[in-house]
């Protein structure tokens, strides 16, 4: 049986997110790649590096912080698969579903891509939705 690798870093950025650290490391693939190029661009990660230790390559993304006068704090990030291996879920461009009024990113994989559900109404393309971000 495959892995799910989106799952896994999925579950990794909220582990992370909800013990309070900064960095999470997660193994460095095409998709992986994209998605976090994603999730920098829409300001949910502030930054992101690539790291290689044992002949394998990996992200090192720094997760996004408030910092207050008082005491420095995380953003709420909740981050939920929605596609998996076990039960595909795919929308049409215009019954792409909108998180929390639009404030939220749906992030899908299309036949021109992965991109967020912004980009797929602009181009009226449905595909695979993969998680929900907000």
């Amino acid at each position: 049986m495959g892995r799910d690798t989106i799952a896994e870093i999925i579950t990794s950025i909220r582990n992370t997110h909800m013990d309070g650290k900064r960095t999470v490391r997660i193994p460095s693939s095409n998709i992986n790649e994209k998605i976090v190029k994603l999730l920098l661009k829409e300001g949910f990660i502030e930054s992101v590096r690539n790291h290689r230790e044992n002949n394998k390559n990996f992200l090192v993304l720094t997760l996004q912080h408030i910092n207050t006068k008082k005491r420095t704090f995380n953003n709420i990030l909740n981050l939920k698969r929605i596609s998996r291996p076990g039960l595909r879920m795919y929308s049409k461009s215009k019954k792409i579903p909108k998180i929390l009024g639009g404030m939220g990113v749906v992030i899908l994989s299309t036949s021109r891509g992965i991109m967020t559900d912004r980009e797929a109404r602009l181009q009226r393309i449905g595909g695979e939705i993969l998680c929900y971000i907000w």
